[in-house]
């Protein structure tokens, strides 16, 4: 089971499937408590803790992927507390791959205004890419645009949208542009032809996706869902919080992602 404040978690869930192909993967947006960027950090442990109770009582996830970095930083040691008998993943900004790979020496981090200001992040930069330059942009803007806007865009849209945090990190000197928010997933091809649009070379996106869904195919494998041996292959369901009539543009996405037509949670 995928949990986001919205469907910036979705293409979490499409990796996933790639290596649980067989998995059932149910996906949550909480829509009533959208956006978590903005809030403080006692606002979204509430949140959170409310929201895995109610779809702990609606469902039995074997696994929740907790696909929102800020709710991730946040709230992840609260939830774990809370369900010690739920494994819970989280999502990791990509620090450690990116200062890794970096030919420059200086990275870019686009996140929501939470990620940005959690200490969670520093720690990471102080782990991993203490002896680079580290660039970070809040991009709180670009989830909502994301999350109310994308499905209509054109690409001129998309790339008046996130040009200028591309060209901010460009001019600091960045090689590497981690998105530290689920929600700029979304616009990952957007953000890499603009930077080549400007006459940047060898830039690079960086993300978490791979390292969520092989920490979740390790878990199901110890025991979790499908491990039995019998597959899982109905289409997941798509919950969201608050009340109907919810945004059509949640029937596209449902769509989109090979989810089934979205439900109240």
């Amino acid at each position: 089971m995928f949990f986001d404040s919205g469907v910036g978690g979705l293409p979490y869930l499409a990796m996933a499937r790639k290596l649980l192909p067989g998995a059932t993967m149910h996906y949550i947006a909480d829509d009533a408590g959208f956006p978590y960027g903005t809030k403080t950090p006692r606002q979204v442990e509430e949140l959170l803790l409310d929201r895995v109770r109610r779809l702990r009582a609606r469902l039995i996830p074997d696994v929740l992927v907790i696909a929102c970095h800020t709710a991730s930083q946040v709230g992840l040691e609260i939830l774990r507390k809370a369900h010690p008998d739920l494994p819970i993943i989280g999502t990791v900004p990509a620090i450690k791959p990116a200062a890794a790979s970096s030919r420059t020496g200086c990275i870019g981090v686009m996140a929501s205004e939470r990620t940005i200001m959690e200490p969670y992040l520093d720690d990471l930069i102080a782990r991993y890419a203490s002896e680079l330059d580290v660039v970070k942009v809040p991009a709180q803007d670009l989830v909502s645009f994301v999350e109310r806007g994308y499905l209509g865009s054109s690409e001129a849209e998309r790339r008046s949208a996130v040009e200028p945090y591309v060209r901010y990190l460009l001019d600091k000197g960045a090689d590497r542009i981690v998105l530290a928010c689920t929600h700029f997933l979304h616009l990952e091809r957007d953000i890499a032809e603009c930077a080549a649009f400007l006459g940047a070379s060898g830039v690079e996106i960086v993300d978490s996706r791979a390292g969520v869904a092989k920490q979740l195919a390790r878990i199901m494998a110890g025991g979790g869902a499908g491990a039995n041996g019998v597959p899982l292959a109905s289409p997941g369901r798509f919950l969201l919080t608050g009340e109907p009539p919810f945004d059509p543009s949640y029937v596209l996405w449902a769509e989109r992602f090979g989810l089934l037509p979205p439900e109240r949670l």
